[in-house]
């Protein structure tokens, strides 16, 4: 077996070890933010007919308000593996899985934050101020047509401050007109079916929040990752949009910004940040397990 351990202690306790000061923009509270500990792991069991090529993307990155102090990546049986950083900054394995059994496992230890910045009234920003790197998250894409719903986003956030208060005008429309069905959606459906339909699971809502934050020509960008508590547990999908000269989280799925959350992947839309992909003949998923536990402190 494959097994690659990451530690990262030491500079772990210069970023997050204390309450994290949020950034103060134009009309934003600052406030403390008290960070906690996750232990979080995915394990995926396939059988493979042939040899077969897979890209995985299961590893999360230090960064914002997450730092992964301790992870675990094994693959079983041993697989030769090549990593690479994708045009998003997320973490890609490329590999060709035996014929045979073969099981993926993750764990990581991550300390990130207890709960979700909030910023009422954080303004939106020119496109011409923007980072370059925000851009790619202006455009309609796959499975969010941003350019199909100009007229609805402009109907949804009438009368509103321009920036984070459309962001949550949107994801209150969202929440109030779609059904969260959790582990009912297989297929993956664009904002404008979601929007002609009645519920969908996380990764669709999230889909119709980006594409009418896109509309306003707010950046959003899906994120796919774990989330402690979430019922019934699995990876969750969630987006955040580009205001107030930062990214801030927004998920339909939850009556609150909670915290407790572990960015594994950005993208686009879930056509960017599916955890694992297979190429050629299809492979039978035996069993996935995600699970998220809360921890003490860890003294390494």
């Amino acid at each position: 077996m494959l097994n690659l351990w990451l530690a990262s202690c030491f500079f772990r306790d210069l970023i997050l070890c204390s309450p994290i000061s949020i950034h103060k923009c134009e009309g934003v509270i600052q406030t403390e933010k008290i960070v906690m500990w996750l232990n979080a792991s995915c394990l995926l069991e396939f059988q493979i007919p042939v040899p077969t090529p897979f890209l995985l993307m299961l590893r999360p990155r230090s960064g914002g308000n997450q730092w992964i102090a301790r992870e675990e990546y094994v693959l079983s049986p041993s697989t030769p593996v090549n990593e690479f950083t994708d045009m998003f900054g997320n973490l890609c394995q490329r590999l060709v899985a035996p014929a045979g059994y073969f099981s993926v496992r993750t764990s990581a230890h991550v300390e990130t934050a207890d709960s979700s910045d909030a910023a009422p009234h954080a303004p939106f920003i020119e496109v011409q101020q923007l980072p370059d790197e925000a851009l790619p998250f202006l455009y309609p894409s796959r499975y969010c047509e941003s350019d199909r719903f100009t007229e609805m986003a402009a109907s949804l956030v009438r009368g509103l401050s321009t920036g984070y208060d459309q962001c949550t005008a949107i994801v209150d429309y969202v929440r109030s007109t779609i059904q969260y069905t959790p582990g009912a959606g297989q297929q993956i459906i664009s904002a404008t079916e979601l929007n002609q339909s009645s519920s969908g699971v996380c990764r669709d809502m999230a889909h119709l929040g980006i594409a009418c934050c896109r509309a306003l020509s707010i950046p959003a960008r899906m994120v796919v990752g774990y989330l402690e508590d979430l019922e019934p547990m699995d990876l969750h999908a969630w987006f955040e949009v580009y205001v107030g000269n930062r990214w801030y989280t927004l998920d339909p799925t939850q009556a609150d910004l909670k915290g407790g959350r572990i960015a594994i992947a950005y993208g686009r839309d879930a056509a960017d940040v599916a955890i694992f992909t297979q190429f050629g003949n299809p492979v039978e998923l035996l069993n996935m397990k995600v699970n998220v536990e809360r921890m003490s402190r860890p003294n390494y």
